[in-house]
């Protein structure tokens, strides 16, 4: 909760204000996005990082408005599209794309891919005929894919790894300027996740693109990403730079999710005081105050009653935490929110 990390409103491309999405259960509700704040730079990289059923996915998801979220705002490009029409949010949707977690599923089984790359261009009616199919064997040849061989065939008659080379170049074929990735290389192998990663490098610079890279393996999201925000429950932990946050995490859920990365040696155990115990509570009921407190380690009276709000600590990262694993800066000390992202090429 609070907006403390958030930059200029002029800045960002995309700004995220007390975004809440709630579900109906029977007669209770899931909250699982509870008021959270984000905002990316034109050109930047924001990686969203949590364990699973945090909500990573359904913000994502709520960016574009599926679903439409319960309250809060959703600025891109200045615009809120909370506040648009349908005809309006069907035509700004055109620069937001999303590559889903399932690049099979995602991926109509009775087309061929010439139809399911052509489709966007047909519906905005970009182009001639033959131009669209021009367009698809440019991005099919973009993401390393021979288009002689893959125009005429179904998404089942190529691997997991295809298919998400398929699904990137479906999301980039209306040339949009924010890229929602939502765990794109979760199901891949990890020499093809590799691959993805390099892919989505090499297009974000070709392209210019925007990206929110949503995934809960934190050296993935290391690697990719300018900014890193860190979720529990529905709420976020930490924002700030990836290197300072890796490098000296001052939330304990942050600590405990890094400390949680397997190190490659049998007689290497993780710190006790990482170590989370406890289950993850229910998002149809969550603790009061700071929603981590019934694992945390600091955890004390206040936690229960008090929610804590985003606040800096220096050296551009923000945190919401009563306990940080690390001092904060004096109440007058100037307050540093980054560089951003890179110029676009």
């Amino acid at each position: 909760t609070g907006t403390a990390h958030l930059r200029g409103a002029d800045e960002a491309l995309l700004r995220v204000e007390d975004l809440v999405v709630e579900f109906g259960s029977g007669s209770r509700t899931v909250h699982a996005v509870s008021g959270i704040s984000l905002d990316i730079l034109e050109g930047e990289t924001l990686g969203l990082v949590g364990e699973s059923g945090c909500g990573k996915s359904t913000t994502g998801r709520a960016i574009i408005q599926l679903p439409k979220p319960k309250s809060g705002s959703v600025r891109f490009g200045g615009r809120d599209l909370a506040l648009m029409s349908g005809a309006e949010l069907r035509k700004v949707r055109t620069d937001l794309q999303l590559i889903f977690q399932d690049p099979i599923s995602s991926l109509n089984p009775r087309r061929k891919v010439r139809d399911i790359l052509a489709e966007p261009l047909r519906i905005w009616k970009r182009g001639t005929k033959a131009e669209q199919e021009q367009t698809a064997r440019r991005l099919l040849d973009t993401v390393g894919l021979d288009p002689d061989l893959a125009l005429d065939r179904r998404p089942h008659q190529f691997s997991g790894g295809q298919c998400q080379r398929l699904s990137i170049a479906r999301a980039l074929v209306l040339e949009p300027k924010l890229v929602i990735c939502d765990e794109p290389v979760s199901a891949l192998d990890v020499s093809v996740q590799a691959q993805i990663l390099n892919l989505l490098e090499d297009l974000k610079a070709k392209y210019r693109l925007t990206l929110v890279f949503i995934a809960h393996d934190l050296a993935v999201v290391k690697n990719i990403s300018d900014r890193v925000a860190v979720m529990y429950l529905g709420k976020l932990c930490e924002v700030g730079p990836p290197d300072t946050l890796y490098e000296r995490p001052a939330h304990p859920y942050t600590a405990a999710l890094l400390a949680s990365i397997p190190v490659p040696d049998p007689t290497v155990r993780p710190p006790e005081a990482d170590v989370v115990s406890g289950d993850l509570p229910s998002p149809i009921d969550p603790p009061s105050g700071c929603r981590f407190r019934t694992r945390c380690p600091r955890a004390e009276a206040r936690c229960a009653v008090e929610e804590p709000q985003m606040r800096p600590v220096g050296d551009g990262r923000f945190v919401a935490c009563h306990f940080p694993l690390v001092d904060t800066p004096p109440a007058d000390a100037p307050v540093t929110v980054g560089a951003g992202a890179p110029a676009p090429a």
